[in-house]
C-alpha cells in the first residue's frame, strides 16, 4: 500500500520504535514508581527521561509543566476545561479540529463562556490583527492550531502569541500537525499552553501525548485518582506533573514515544518537513494547471505542511477515496477531516475534500503513483 494518509497518523513507524516497546514491554512493563521495587523505578525513570525529551523539544525550561495526556484531544479538553470559568470569553477560528470546536461549544451550550471565531482568509491563513480586534475585557484565552489539518497551512503564532501576551491573555496552541515537523519553541511564540499528540509528526504510538502548561495559569484538573504523591490526602495534588497525571500511564506508549521524537531528531526536524513539502509541491504543480482538480488553501509549500486538500469535479470525496484504495491501493483521507467549520469555510461541506499528507516514509514514486491514479479517475469521468 502506498500511505498518504499521516494526517491521521503516520506509518510506518521507525523500527526503533517497536523494538522499544516490545523490550520495554518485556522488561521494565511495571506501575511506574507506585511499588517502589526496581523495576517500578525504573518504569518511572523512562517517563521522566521522555519528559525531559519532550521538554528540550519544545524549549520548556521546567519538565515538571509538562503534562503526558493520551492524544492531542485529551490535552486539549484538559487545557480548556481546567482553565475557563463561567464569564470568560474565548477567541478560536472556523479551522480548528473538533477537540478545540466541541470543547468550546459545549461551554458555551451551557452558558459558560462566550466564543468569537476569528475569519480565515481563501488561502487558509488568519490574520493576528483579525485576533486582537476580537479582544473583549473578559477575553481569557485564544486558542488556534498551527497548522489546520484540513489545509496544513502554517499560522504566525508568534505574532497572535505576542498579542494575546500585551493584552494579558492566555495564548494555547494545537500542534497536533506541527509537532516534530516545525521548530516550536514556547517561549519565543509566548505559548502558554501547547497541546500535541505522539502518533503523528513524533512516530510515536497512538495513546501519547502531552500539554505544556506555561506558569502564568493554573489548571483545575479534570481527572482526579491515583497520583503516588501525597496517596494519605483526599484532594488532589497541587504540585505538577502530580496534579494533572492521575492514574497508571501508557508507560510502554511513553517508551515509544521517546523513541519516535529521539529519531526524528536523529534526522532533523526542517529535514523532514522539507522532503515532506517537497512531495506535496510536486503534486500541487502538477494538478493546479488542471482544471479537472480544486486545490484548497494556499499553494505556496514555504507556508504550509505536507498536507493538500483537493477535490476531483464530478466527483464525491468519499468516491474517489474507496477508488484510491480499492484500485490502485493508495491511501488517503476523504471527507470533513473532524474539522466542520473549515469546511462550511471552504465551501466544500457536507461533503468534505480529499486530504493527502506526507510523511518521512514516502518516496517520489510514491507521488507519481497517485499522480497516474488522479489523473486516472478524472479522465474516466469525462
Amino acid at each position: 500500500m502506498i500511505y498518504l494518509d499521516n494526517a491521521a497518523t503516520t506509518f510506518p513507524k521507525p523500527e526503533i520504535v517497536y523494538k522499544t516497546m516490545d523490550t520495554f514491554y518485556r522488561t521494565l512493563g511495571a506501575n511506574p514508581g507506585r511499588s517502589g521495587h526496581k523495576m517500578a523505578m525504573l518504569a518511572e525513570k523512562e517517563i521522566e527521561d521522555t519528559r525531559n525529551v519532550i521538554a528540550r523539544l519544545f524549549g520548556i525550561k521546567d519538565p515538571g509543566r509538562f503534562i503526558f495526556t493520551f492524544n492531542a484531544t485529551d490535552a486539549i479538553n484538559m487545557g480548556i476545561k481546567g482553565l475557563l470559568k463561567s464569564g470568560d470569553h474565548v477567541i478560536t477560528t472556523y479551522l480548528e479540529h473538533n477537540a478545540v470546536s466541541r470543547s468550546l461549544y459545549g461551554l458555551e451550550k451551557r452558558k459558560v463562556i462566550t466564543i468569537t471565531k476569528a475569519r480565515n482568509s481563501v488561502e487558509g491563513f488568519i490574520d493576528p490583527d483579525d485576533i486582537k480586534s476580537a479582544i473583549k475585557p473578559n477575553t481569557k484565552l485564544i486558542v488556534i492550531s498551527h497548522a489546520p489539518n484540513v489545509l496544513g497551512t502554517i499560522q504566525p503564532i508568534q505574532e497572535i502569541g505576542n498579542i494575546a501576551r500585551e493584552n494579558n491573555v492566555i495564548f494555547m496552541v494545537d500542534a497536533a500537525q506541527t509537532t516534530c515537523v516545525c521548530e516550536i519553541d514556547v517561549n519565543k511564540s509566548y505559548v502558554d499552553m501547547l497541546a500535541f499528540t505522539g502518533h503523528k509528526g513524533p512516530l510515536g504510538p497512538t495513546g501519547t501525548g502531552g500539554l505544556y502548561v506555561g506558569e502564568r495559569l493554573t489548571l483545575e484538573p479534570w481527572r482526579e485518582g491515583g497520583t503516588g504523591f501525597e496517596p494519605a490526602s483526599l484532594s488532589q495534588p497541587e504540585e505538577l506533573p502530580f496534579k494533572l497525571e492521575s492514574g497508571t500511564p501508557n508507560t510502554v506508549g511513553i517508551a515509544g514515544l521517546r523513541a519516535g521524537i529521539e529519531y526524528v531528531l536523529s534526522k532533523g526536524i526542517n529535514n523532514i518537513r522539507t522532503h515532506e513539502q517537497k512531495l506535496i509541491n510536486k503534486l500541487i504543480n502538477v494538478l493546479k494547471h488542471d482544471n479537472r482538480f480544486v486545490l484548497y488553501g494556499t499553494t505556496d509549500i514555504s507556508k504550509k505542511v505536507g498536507i493538500l486538500s483537493i477535490n476531483i469535479k464530478g466527483y464525491k470525496p468519499a468516491e474517489v477515496g474507496a477508488i484510491l484504495d480499492q484500485s490502485f491501493d493508495i491511501a488517503v483521507r476523504p471527507g470533513l477531516h473532524c474539522a466542520p467549520f473549515a469546511h462550511q469555510m471552504l465551501g466544500t461541506f457536507p461533503d468534505g475534500t480529499v486530504r493527502i499528507s506526507t510523511g518521512l516514509f514516502n518516496t517520489e514514486d510514491d507521488i507519481n503513483q497517485l499522480i497516474k491514479a488522479l489523473n486516472k479517475i478524472a479522465s474516466e469521468k469525462i
